[in-house]
């Protein structure tokens, strides 16, 4: 027995010793790891980093004037609880994402389905709606404050057909219209372009079944082709959600938050407190809500894709 159970050990550790290191899997996982690697470094410098900065400057007081760096905890978290101007910054913010949403995407959607059709001119039209898309930002926006000046060029269409057009910038609606307006403008060829690609992929097997049954087009479009393209409305949502809380160029050139405050949402008046009234900390506090808001709607939209999403179970 006791012989039998020696051979035992000295054949254990001889396979144990045959065996090499740089197994293949543990090869595959090190080529995996390197290729990573990259986007692994990014992340934490870029991303987790900074965020991890801005938690830690919210718990300070820090004026840049005076070179002072002072720990005061949650003040500025008390601060922003008791900001008289919050309540209006966040239903401005609200205001202006749920428009921009809705109108971003419904439009288009709505370009997509008509570009999908088979007829003369539709490649034209792809390019001229996706065109603003490839503009520069600033340029962009500096271009529409000229045209919705008091005498700008939209009044001066509107005065063609006999229509005295407001001074859209200043006042408190259409201010904030104007921006919404432009930034769909901007943007709605990319979410065309992405339920272009969804709607080719449709079987157009689905539609002429449904016809064959007698289904209109309302039903066709309810019944086949939003449920198809399901994951592509997720994930132009996510994206369109999450720009509209990030906006700050446009309101920076076209209003500047006015007039009053009817155009200051949250990232612009993180920037007014950072950077115009120096009060950092109170800005990094901002920036944590902001953060929060961000990961709280998108966490939102990613649970409720169950329950609407084709595929999802």
């Amino acid at each position: 027995m006791a012989a039998t159970d020696l051979l035992d050990r000295v054949a254990v550790r001889a396979a144990t010793r045959a065996r090499p290191f740089w197994t293949i899997p543990r090869r595959d996982a090190l080529v995996g790891y390197l290729l990573i690697s990259p986007q692994l470094v990014g992340s934490a410098l870029f991303v987790l980093l900074p965020l991890g900065l801005v938690v830690y400057y919210s718990l300070q007081e820090w004026n840049v004037l005076a070179s002072t760096f002072e720990y005061v905890g949650g003040a500025n978290y008390a601060k922003l609880l008791a900001d008289p101007n919050m309540g209006q910054v966040l239903t401005g913010t609200a205001l202006f994402s749920v428009g921009l949403v809705v109108l971003n995407l419904t439009l288009a959607l709505s370009l997509a389905i008509l570009l999908n059709q088979r007829l003369a001119g539709t490649t034209f039209f792809r390019t001229l709606f996706f065109s603003p898309v490839l503009v520069s930002l600033v340029a962009w926006t500096i271009v529409w404050q000229f045209l919705l000046q008091q005498d700008g060029g939209v009044n001066g269409l509107l005065g063609v057909v006999g229509v005295e057009g407001p001074n859209w910038l200043r006042g408190e609606t259409t201010a904030l219209l104007s921006v919404i307006v432009v930034q769909v403008v901007k943007n709605v060829g990319l979410n065309m372009v992405l339920f272009l690609a969804a709607l080719q992929g449709v079987p157009r097997q689905l539609y002429e079944a449904a016809q064959l049954d007698g289904a209109g087009a309302w039903t066709r479009f309810a019944r086949i082709t939003v449920p198809q393209i399901s994951p592509t409305i997720l994930l132009t949502s996510i994206i369109t959600v999450v720009g509209s809380l990030q906006v700050f160029a446009q309101i920076a050139v076209l209003t500047q938050g006015g007039p009053g405050m009817s155009t200051t949402v949250l990232v612009y008046y993180l920037y007014q407190q950072a950077f115009q009234f120096r009060h950092l900390g109170y800005g990094a506090a901002l920036s944590v809500l902001l953060f929060l808001i961000v990961a709280a709607l998108t966490l939102l939209q990613w649970r409720l894709r169950r329950k609407w999403v084709f595929h999802e179970s």
